[in-house]
């Protein structure tokens, strides 16, 4: 479990880790709530410069949760190597969306359902590090993301939720990650690096 106490002096480094991680949770969040605003408005936007703002949001997604998976600070050494195996899989399922919709993730991802399955193993990395939160400071949004946005996955893969049930799916989840932000990024910047001596 987290906790507020300072165990030991913050070197430059544990400083600048934190930063970064918390940069990437920031960015997660920013992201989440532009593509659930692009949602809502791409109706308004051109074909060509709606899969431009796509690509551009689904790339800083995937830049941001790389921060929160390299720089997170976990007790158990064997948690993280996994955390960033699970991250080397979304990217090739990212590389696989690129590759089947011949460069535009967009319309691969809308015209096939079933594709949104291949946001998975990003969403396991970003829920990881939510329930990560929620289990050491009692963050207890973050639970409630580790499991809505594989749930969205699924549902969305089957195509039956309609425009309606896409865009208020989306934004609940990011009205949530932007909540679960605000909680987390003001946190002393110890906390997220606990107990040293107890890293393994």
């Amino acid at each position: 479990m987290g906790d507020y106490i300072l165990y030991q002096p913050l070197t430059r480094t544990d400083r600048v880790t934190v930063f970064l991680y918390r940069a990437g949770i920031a960015l997660t969040g920013l992201m989440l709530a532009a593509l659930a605003a692009f949602g809502v408005l791409s109706p308004a936007v051109s074909a060509g410069r709606a899969s431009l703002y796509f690509d551009l949001f689904l790339a800083l997604l995937y830049f941001a949760a790389g921060l929160n998976v390299f720089f997170i600070h976990l007790y158990i050494g064997g948690f993280k190597r996994k955390l960033i195996g699970l991250y080397f899989i979304a990217l090739a399922a990212l590389a696989v969306i690129f590759i089947k919709g011949d460069g535009d993730a967009l319309s691969f991802i809308s015209g096939t359902p079933p594709a949104s399955l291949l946001f998975l193993p990003l969403a396991g990395c970003i829920g990881f590090v939510a329930a990560k939160e929620a289990f050491c400071f009692r963050l207890a949004e973050g639970y409630l993301l580790a499991m809505a946005m594989p749930l969205y996955l699924v549902a969305l893969s089957t195509g039956g939720l309609g425009r309606a049930g896409i865009e208020s799916g989306l934004m609940f989840i990011a009205a949530l990650y932007v909540f679960f932000t605000f909680r987390k990024i003001f946190m002393p910047i110890h906390c997220d690096i606990g107990d040293k001596s107890s890293y393994r």
